[in-house]
């Protein structure tokens, strides 16, 4: 009785009464699966995980007894509510110093989150009544946009496309669409393409808002993650970009600090101040000591760089291994991601249907997870921060990679 008076009740953002009994699975649960099965048929064989989208590197020494310091401190017990001035005056220093965005006012500004991801999901919030349009690429991170449809809102899709340099194409938008959008969520470096934007996009998207009174929101997770000679950009950089949205960088990819939860909100002044207000209704903010460990990154920006390095390797031994195998794959220019079209099939045995379907295929035959997407083509996602000790150690991942895919013949 108890139980099917609960079913009853749950919402229908999240199934209503047939919640819990939907038998199709989603993406990462049919990945988790897969590797099990794999695992389990192949005992005596590693699994190579290509599909983590998080760091394999801790948090720099130091950054971690700054941590260890401030948390034992009385101080810094409390609620931080909307932020630490400390941490807001460091986002906005480091806005400048690293991205020549100028003029930030940390206080009325700049915010902090726990974590990109909150401040994704609080967003529609401020802004998305019924009825209201959210402008979401794909493929991507669908957090903002499901959101939105909890509220009542309409997501519509943007995909991105190779023939178009992964960017979304805002022409193929209607007059109606146009006019019931009131966010566009942009994210360059680009999760999973890898796909970084140019001046000339940016200053075609501020156009665009400014002409449909649309809010910008670029999530810049990967900013600082550049190489071969990209210099790490921000939209808040161009010209007007303050006038129509803001931008939010996370330290977890950058610093290594994925489970640290934190990161910020900064730009336009009305919409820093409409996101503070939701949040201070729907969390206390990060602990004190997490911030004051984040003031300390903020200001060395070098870490980031140490890092890129790391994945600018990597990325060259992968991209090479996956060409030598007959893969049509360029090295991206920022962050640790490999976008790679899935082969049509196996000459002489099976045909992939969907990336989902080479993607199983990887791990339970060849023991390599990877991340299939089927938003917009056939791809899976390669990451490069797949555990490993040192260089040594990375090319013989590699080399492992090549062995264990050597015996088949790819049709593109």
């Amino acid at each position: 009785m108890t139980e099917s008076f609960i079913q009853q009740m749950i919402a229908e953002r999240i199934g209503g009464n047939q919640f819990g009994k939907d038998t199709v699975l989603y993406k990462f649960e049919k990945i988790k699966r897969a590797k099990r099965a794999a695992q389990k048929k192949n005992p005596n064989m590693d699994l190579i995980d290509f599909g983590v989208g998080e760091p394999d590197w801790m948090a720099e020494p130091e950054v971690i007894e700054i941590l260890y310091k401030a948390a034992k401190c009385k101080e810094n017990r409390g609620y931080t509510d909307n932020g630490l001035l400390d941490f807001k005056e460091a986002a906005a220093d480091y806005m400048n110093n690293v991205y020549h965005v100028q003029g930030l006012n940390p206080v009325s500004e700049v915010n902090h989150g726990i974590g990109s991801k909150p401040i994704l999901a609080l967003l529609p919030l401020a802004f998305i009544n019924p009825g209201d349009i959210t402008l979401m690429t794909v493929p991507g991170y669908p957090v903002m946009g499901t959101t939105t449809q909890a509220i009542g809102g309409e997501v519509v899709n943007l995909p991105l496309l190779a023939e178009n340099n992964f960017l979304p194409n805002l022409d193929s938008l209607t007059v109606e669409q146009c006019k019931r959008a009131k966010l566009l969520y942009i994210n360059y470096p680009n999760n999973p393409t890898g796909a970084v934007a140019s001046r000339e996009f940016f200053a075609k998207v501020i156009e665009f808002a400014k002409k449909h009174n649309i809010i910008v929101v670029s999530d810049a997770a990967y900013a600082a993650l550049t190489f071969d000679g990209e210099v790490p950009f921000s939209f808040l950089s161009m010209d007007g970009a303050k006038d129509v949205g803001v931008e939010i960088h996370s330290l977890s990819k950058a610093y290594n600090m994925t489970g640290w939860r934190l990161a910020f909100i900064c730009g336009n002044e009305l919409v820093v101040k409409a996101f503070a207000a939701v949040k201070d209704n729907n969390d206390s903010g990060q602990f004190a000591a997490i911030q004051k460990a984040g003031v300390y990154c903020l200001k060395h920006p070098e870490i980031t760089e140490k890092t890129s390095l790391k994945y600018s390797r990597r990325h060259n031994l992968l991209v090479a291994a996956l060409k030598s195998l007959g893969f049509s794959v360029k090295k991206p220019k920022a962050s640790f991601y490999l976008y790679v079209k899935v082969p049509k099939g196996i000459k002489g045995g099976r045909s992939f249907a969907s990336a989902e379907d080479f993607s199983e295929y990887l791990i339970v035959e060849k023991m390599l997870s990877t991340v299939p997407w089927d938003d917009a083509g056939a791809y899976v996602r390669f990451s490069v921060t797949f555990e490993a000790g040192g260089e040594a150690e990375e090319q013989e991942i590699i080399a492992t990679v090549k062995q264990r895919l050597a015996d088949v013949h790819f049709v593109f």
